[in-house]
């Protein structure tokens, strides 16, 4: 991992941390309660079945949590998640987000970084693929929350997938030498998928084209962000946050990072987002929230 990467890393794990802090999951406890168990891993879905797959792809443990906009008083956690999902469709399959960089798994347990912060990454998303009906050749589609490293760490290794980014995380990734990258964007992560097939975005996006499947622009914490909506039969609304908030906390008292790239806009992103939320009566998942992750259902069990 880089320079870069390391003298960020904190910040970015302290984020998160407060997701496990013991907060009340306010009506969350239901989630675990809506997958359903595949019993068979390759059980092929109705030809109108819409699918969700969780897959744990890291975690975070830092010292502090200050780069996040919050006091080290406010919570006593300092550990979080990163996962990866999938999306099954009729007419295709989508990954979102990338996780750490799959290289974290060469080293067993707790690998530390600069600034007091450590990464893990017990299997890496391949390995955890390798028993399903996916593999990192087999997406239609790619799309990641934003560019960060922990985010993106399997961009180099997926194979024919079409890449869905905004425009303007595109253009931040791939600044002429010299030019500042910002934190946590790791240029190396992406020299691959850089030459993909890549459908840059300028705004909302129906991946699909059934209105179920929805990235939505999101702007603020990366000059790119995005959130993804999906409408499961079964399991109703829900927005996957990426990194729109860290914490249950941040998202109550909008608070935003040090480290985003444009206050203003985070907080537009947070009524746009928090308007689509109330007008869908959808769930709404903090993607590094640990104590969320901890009530969900992994693959190969899936939601519906």
């Amino acid at each position: 991992m880089s320079k870069r990467t390391g003298t960020f890393i904190s910040a970015l794990l302290g984020a998160t941390a407060l997701a496990g802090c013991g907060e009340p999951l306010t009506g969350q406890d239901e989630v675990a309660k809506k997958v359903v168990s595949a019993q068979a891993i390759n059980t092929p879905a109705e030809s109108d079945e819409l699918r969700l797959y969780v897959f744990n792809c890291g975690q975070f443990r830092m010292n502090s949590v200050e780069a996040f906009g919050l006091s080290n008083d406010e919570t006593d956690v300092r550990e979080l998640v990163v996962p990866c999902y999938v999306i099954e469709h009729p007419k295709g399959t989508l990954l979102w987000d990338g996780g750490l960089p799959s290289a974290t798994a060469a080293k067993p347990g707790w690998s530390a970084e600069d600034q007091g912060a450590s990464v893990r990454l017990d299997k890496t998303l391949a390995q955890q693929l390798s028993s399903m009906k996916f593999d990192l050749n087999s997406f239609d589609y790619v799309a990641f929350s934003h560019i960060h490293f922990d985010h993106v760490g399997v961009a180099n290794e997926v194979k024919n997938a079409t890449w869905l980014v905004q425009e303007a995380d595109f253009d931040a990734a791939f600044l002429p030498e010299g030019q500042s990258l910002g934190p946590a964007v790791e240029p190396d992560l992406l020299r691959e998928i850089k030459n993909s097939a890549t459908l840059k975005l300028n705004g909302d996006h129906d991946v699909f084209g059934d209105g179920r499947v929805r990235l939505i622009s999101a702007p603020g914490h990366t000059q790119g962000h995005q959130v993804l909506f999906v409408n499961l039969a079964e399991y109703g609304p829900l927005v996957l946050s990426g990194d729109l908030y860290h914490f249950r906390f941040s998202r109550a008292q909008r608070r935003v990072p040090l480290f985003n790239v444009n206050v203003d806009q985070t907080l537009a992103s947070m009524d746009k987002v928090e308007s689509l939320v109330k007008e869908e009566g959808a769930e709404f998942w903090i993607e590094h929230d640990l104590a969320l992750f901890q009530t969900l259902k992994t693959a190969p069990d899936f939601y519906q």
